[in-house]
């Protein structure tokens, strides 16, 4: 009797005893850190700065004045579109644990699973982690802007960039980022000299090819309206950055602080070094050279900011400065292409080049971070040429289908008359200054 007594408690004691194990199981689950999620939510905000109002009042200030406000709506439009992609569909494609090195599953359509969920390797929530990629899903297609500026049509504009994000941006995300072939194979991104800038730069040359010149150009002189709102928006660039950069560090750490440091440097030297060559070139140091210079050092140093050190990024940011200023004068004085607001020669050039840099300056010597196992400076190299290559070609081919495809149901470009007229007001209706 004492037995079965001594039985039916024991059975009683694991009955009562099951909902612990089962509160302890959800306990075990982990739980994102507090501080790295707050940096990353910042870092979220900074990128969003970038583009609205950074990139739209960089740009704008750069074209001639009845076209300032077409700027505004177009990098709006984008970004607005750019949001609702990646929240539906983008993020899934990108960073979804199943799928294959190419492109991911439809598990995470919607951001679905994301809430309570913590990505391996990483400290901040899942859907933190979303939203801040969300934001280079808004500004790289909104890079391009520039090369089409005064003279693409709004609704070609818009079917463009929602095809280009879906076709080049997310699937170059997923194999540099997301886990792909080019991650596999060893290719380093800190914060996107491959999947943003090259992307955005190399689509940027091949439309403004397709788009052709301006009425005018290259004989009419077409100067920025107003070089005090392009350095302005550059301001606003430059500390967005930080959460650029910085937060690709993916924790409010000395890695981010590193970043930070190494994102302020590059961009005070290759802004100094514009300057200067203006200076002897042509005799006056501009207002729209420091900010063209300091956002080529901002996108030079993107791809290596987590892994070279302050000497490194001092040596990148001249580079920046001196290759860039060059690009600048090939493509729109030698090749005469219209490439408006020097994209290709900016953001694409110096994206390619900080890409390739950094397999020199993250070696140990030279202060970075070193390399992964069984890598060295040549072997590196190596992998991050293949990486930007291969980008390069897919990007242009496939800006190239898209273009024309787009193209065919909606035209590219508008009319002589709305092209002289001005986009705010054959295209949207409105003046961005009225002075009457």
């Amino acid at each position: 009797m004492a037995n079965k007594i001594l039985s039916a408690v024991c059975v009683a004691g694991a009955f009562l005893a099951a909902p612990a194990f089962a509160q302890d199981a959800v306990v075990a689950l982990p739980e994102p850190d507090s501080g790295d999620s707050a940096w990353i939510l910042t870092s979220s905000a900074l990128v969003l700065l970038m583009t609205l109002p950074g990139l739209a009042l960089f740009y704008g200030g750069l074209v001639r004045a009845k076209n300032f406000l077409s700027v505004l709506v177009q990098c709006g439009a984008i970004a607005a579109m750019g949001s609702v992609i990646w929240i539906a569909v983008g993020y899934s494609l990108a960073f979804s644990v199943n799928g294959n090195s190419y492109i991911g599953s439809p598990e995470n359509f919607m951001f679905n699973g994301l809430l309570d969920s913590v990505r391996e390797d990483q400290t901040i929530g899942e859907l933190a982690f979303a939203l801040f990629q969300m934001t280079f899903a808004i500004i790289t297609p909104a890079l391009i802007v520039g090369a089409w500026v005064e003279r693409a049509r709004f609704g070609w504009v818009v079917a463009f960039s929602a095809l280009w994000s879906l076709l080049v941006y997310i699937p170059v995300t997923r194999w540099v980022w997301g886990g792909g072939f080019l991650a596999e194979q060893g290719v380093i991104d800190f914060a996107g000299g491959i999947v943003v800038h090259t992307t955005a730069g190399i689509s940027a040359l091949v439309v403004a090819l397709m788009l052709g010149k301006r009425i005018g150009f290259p004989k009419t002189l077409m100067l920025p309206h107003s070089p005090a709102l392009t350095v302005a928006g550059a301001g606003l660039l430059w500390v967005g950055w930080f959460g650029f950069n910085g937060g690709s560090a993916l924790a409010a750490s000395d890695a981010a602080a590193s970043a930070i440091i190494n994102t302020h440097v590059a961009a005070s030297v290759a802004a100094l070094v514009w300057i200067l060559i203006e200076r002897f070139k042509v005799g006056k140091s501009t207002a729209v050279g420091f900010a063209t210079g300091a956002v080529a050092g901002l996108a030079t140093i993107t791809p290596a900011a987590g892994t070279v050190g302050p000497g490194g990024a001092i040596i990148i940011g001249l580079l920046a400065g001196l290759v860039c200023f060059w690009c600048v004068g090939l493509v729109k004085g030698t090749l005469k292409i219209d490439d408006s607001l020097d994209v290709f020669a900016v953001h694409g050039v110096g994206g390619m080049l900080g890409s390739l840099l950094l397999a020199i300056f993250a070696s140990e010597s030279f202060g970075g971070v070193g390399y992964a196992e069984g890598a060295g400076m040549g072997s590196q190299l190596w992998v991050q040429l293949k990486g930007v290559a291969i980008v390069a070609v897919y990007s242009a081919v496939v800006t190239l289908i898209i273009g024309y495809m787009v193209s065919m149901v909606l035209p590219m470009r508008v009319s002589e008359d709305q092209e002289r007229d001005g986009l705010d007001i054959s295209s949207h209706g409105e003046r961005a200054w009225d002075l009457d």
